[in-house]
């Protein structure tokens, strides 16, 4: 059998050559004037990050909407008070939580320590049944619903009127506070609190839902420079976020170009498509991906803010 010649194989110079890689985008070794964000290589997600913080410092100039959607993991991961800071700041407009979210929040907002060895408690079925967990947050959602409040307005103005005494670490008293918007998206059942007699469903469908119309209503303005950042939420939040960026284009609002982040672990389904895919439309919408862990992005992220705002 014949071998291929290789005598008229076309060249070129490697000068001529378009490149993706060039020195200019290396990574800075790090000094003591030096910002974080400024050391990362231009490369990929180094790339990508470093224009993630160009558009949430634009978004905050130009008073846009930064919607920042999370799982409970981020409070079980210590991060509230990056978070509460980043609300003062202005870099926060509206947090969303799943309905794990007000859970972890309460109890460290009145006990000062949460996440329970589920393996454990699960063997005599003493999983979830803490009382005071169950009694402070049904009986608060249950005068919430008589009075028409959302659920996370609710309990984060149950928590300072009772004065618990680590509410300066609950995300949801310290918004309460701020004048910033929390809303709270629960799944009937996924939570520890629907296994309690205390529990009326109605009452939390009913204020859950009204956080959901107020989450849709600040979709509305999330066009032409608004951010939308996801930590961790692989399901529910991606499910809302998709059916209320539709309301919002069923009502004729005009919600384009606009930023998507979505932080975790995995490349999960639902936030990819949701949130970064779907919506993106335009060449101007953007959509980043980061893998990693909360406890490490969110702080590099608040930290990246932190140094330009200095500047």
């Amino acid at each position: 059998m014949k071998k291929i010649d290789l005598s008229k194989v076309k060249i070129y110079s490697l000068k001529e050559r378009k490149s993706k890689v060039k020195i200019e985008d290396f990574v800075r070794p790090f000094k003591k004037e030096s910002r974080i964000v400024d050391s990362l290589p231009r490369i990929l997600a180094g790339k990508d990050w470093q224009n993630l913080i160009k558009l949430l410092l634009l978004a905050y100039k130009k008073k846009k909407p930064i919607i920042f959607m999370c799982g409970a993991h981020v409070i079980k991961c210590g991060l509230s008070p990056l978070l509460i800071d980043l609300m003062r700041m202005g870099f926060v407009n509206l947090l969303a939580l799943n309905g794990a979210g007000p859970i972890h929040d309460f109890e460290i907002a009145y006990h000062g320590e949460t996440s329970e060895d589920v393996a454990e408690n699960l063997r005599d079925g003493k999983f979830g049944m803490a009382e005071e967990t169950a009694t402070f947050l049904n009986q608060t959602i249950s005068e919430a619903a008589k009075n028409n409040l959302g659920l996370g307005e609710a309990v984060g103005e149950a928590i300072l009127q009772k004065k618990l005494p680590y509410a300066r670490y609950s995300l949801l008293a310290q918004a309460k506070k701020l004048g910033i918007p929390v809303t709270v998206h629960i799944a009937i059942g996924t939570d520890i609190i629907y296994q309690h007699p205390s529990c009326d469903g109605a009452a939390w469908g009913k204020t859950s839902y009204l956080d959901f119309l107020k989450f849709t209503q600040s979709i509305t303005n999330l066009g032409n420079g608004g951010v939308v950042l996801n930590f961790g939420s692989a399901v529910i939040l991606p499910e809302i976020f998709l059916k209320a960026f539709n309301l919002t284009r069923n009502l004729e609002y005009e919600v384009k170009n606009f930023t998507r982040a979505n932080f975790d672990l995995y490349n999960h389904y639902r936030p990819r498509e949701n949130i970064i895919h779907r919506p993106g439309e335009s060449k101007d919408s953007k959509g980043y991906i980061f893998i990693g862990h909360h406890e490490i992005l969110l702080p590099l992220l608040y930290r990246c803010l932190i140094e330009r705002m200095k500047k």
